[in-house]
């Protein structure tokens, strides 16, 4: 890779790196990346001014020909990002550089247009758009991959349906389940995530549009002395929403931070219900439990010092996510403590938590459609390790069965000194209970051998799992249209 070099600080000099993902390989190489680099955050803001002067101009208030000429110019490749960012710690905002130098660009091709460029806006109008054009994008791509995630999760549930396996809890075997119903249980997680990811893109995008204050005077005053403030605000609202594929916002939210504060939100949840799958996968990948592995690729999950092993690489990666999105996501709703019309420091503190919401869940996504997708269920190991106790996991069955006939605290109590003696002798559960007289009087071994059946004992799960497969994804028609 080759550097080049910045204007050097005084006394020194600093080398220009482009961020590669080097530190956040759950992202790197993923869609998302290309979606939330600073090419594409630039190319939404411009996106934005060029939407703002076709809406201007749709409700008459500049000349058709100058929207045209300020849209052709607004490209990204018109602009250079670093400029603009060595610009904006003049400003503490990107868009006053982005500003100045679109208008430059466009009065190359037409001085005349170049007076219409940012008519009557500010920069958290164009930066907050920008940043919900970003988020729109992001989104789509995102919901493509839980989709695939979901789709990958009921093949996984229907297919194993009746697979038992150990019920885990404080991880230590409790009762019977099936890996079918865990399954279910992760798509079900996935699907509440798409849920409300589709509603903040269909609903919790907005347009901003409020100029200096949030009152939207400079482009009232732009639009002439005999235009109806009322006409103003609703047309050219309506036009730069439909310009740009955002929703139309009831007051202008400079200070009013819900749509960032809801979208980290929604993030936070997908990421952990990803997460969730990630963790579960950790535990049945161990060595010792061995119950499914990650899809097999040449050189993945290699240990730089030990040969033998395949460690779980996706999910790690997964998990990594999960537990940084919350943590950035809580800064944008502390950003909902915002002072005056515009708050200094806190509209600025949104943006780089708000890209990495963005990457790290999308990052998340796109590598958990690998490892759904590719998951390898064990299900003998999984009949193995739900025996491994000699039938203790069915104990809570043997306590409902003899306590009609011995009592509920006298069953307990057999049981449990049952348990005892069949985990110190390293015997099965039903050869002791045999031995007692109290169990014997009533049940034969055979008997005893039966009630103890991991796979006799899996209550609702089956039923449970068909019920959540019967819940569709979001629809495709509710998928974010921002353009």
């Amino acid at each position: 890779m080759t550097t080049t070099q910045d204007s050097p600080p005084a006394g020194g000099t600093i080398s220009r790196f482009p961020e590669t993902g080097l530190l956040c390989p759950v992202w790197a190489g993923t869609p998302v990346e290309a979606a939330v680099s600073d090419t594409a955050w630039l190319q939404a803001m411009l996106d934005a001014e060029a939407a703002l002067a076709r809406a201007q101009a749709r409700c008459g208030t500049i000349p058709r020909d100058a929207a045209e000429a300020i849209t052709a110019a607004a490209r990204a490749e018109n602009l250079d990002p670093r400029e603009l960012a060595l610009a904006a710690r003049r400003t503490a905002n990107p868009v006053v550089g982005l500003v100045e130098r679109l208008r430059a660009v466009v009065a190359a091709r037409s001085p005349r247009a170049a007076e219409y460029v940012h008519r009557g806006s500010t920069s958290q109008d164009v930066f907050d758009t920008g940043a919900m054009l970003v988020a729109a994008r992001s989104l789509r791509l995102i919901l493509d991959d839980l989709r695939a995630v979901a789709e990958a999760l009921a093949r996984l549930a229907a297919g194993h349906r009746d697979t038992v396996m150990a019920g885990r809890t404080l991880t230590l075997h409790a009762v019977p389940t099936t890996f079918g119903l865990k399954a279910a249980g992760w798509r079900h997680l996935v699907l509440d995530a798409a849920d409300r990811l589709r509603h903040v893109a269909d609903h919790g995008l907005p347009v901003s549009l409020g100029g200096a204050a949030g009152t939207l005077a400079g482009y009232l005053q732009h639009a002439g002395p005999g235009a109806a403030c009322e006409s103003v605000l609703d047309d050219l609202t309506a036009a730069f929403a439909d310009e740009t594929g955002l929703a139309v916002p009831v007051l202008p939210w400079h200070a009013l931070r819900t749509p960032l504060a809801d979208l980290g939100a929604a993030l936070a949840h997908t990421t952990g219900a990803l997460g969730k799958i990630a963790a579960d996968v950790q535990v049945l990948a161990r060595t010792e439990v061995g119950e499914a592995a990650e899809p097999a690729a040449a050189g993945r999950g290699a240990s730089s010092a030990m040969p033998h092993k395949r460690n779980p690489v996706l999910a790690t990666l997964i998990r990594s996510a999960a537990l940084q999105v919350p943590a950035l996501a809580s800064v944008l709703t502390q950003c909902l403590v915002t002072e005056d019309e515009r708050a200094a420091g806190v509209w600025h503190a949104e943006w780089q938590p708000l890209r990495e919401c963005l990457r790290l869940t999308g990052g998340a996504a796109h590598t958990a459609v690998e490892l759904t997708r590719g998951l390898t269920v064990r299900p003998e190991r999984m009949r193995a390790n739900a025996g491994a106790t000699g039938g203790q996991i069915v104990s809570e069955r043997l306590s409902a069965v003899l306590a009609p006939r011995l009592g509920t605290p006298a069953a307990r109590e057999l049981l449990t000194r049952a348990s005892q003696q069949a985990a110190a002798a390293s015997r099965p559960l039903a050869d002791i209970l045999a031995e007692l007289p109290a169990v014997s009087a009533a049940f034969t071994k055979d008997e005893l051998v039966e009630l103890l059946d991991p796979a006799g004992y899996t209550g609702a799960a089956g039923p449970l799992v068909d019920r959540a497969l019967t819940r569709p994804f979001a629809s495709p028609d509710t998928a974010p249209t921002a353009r």
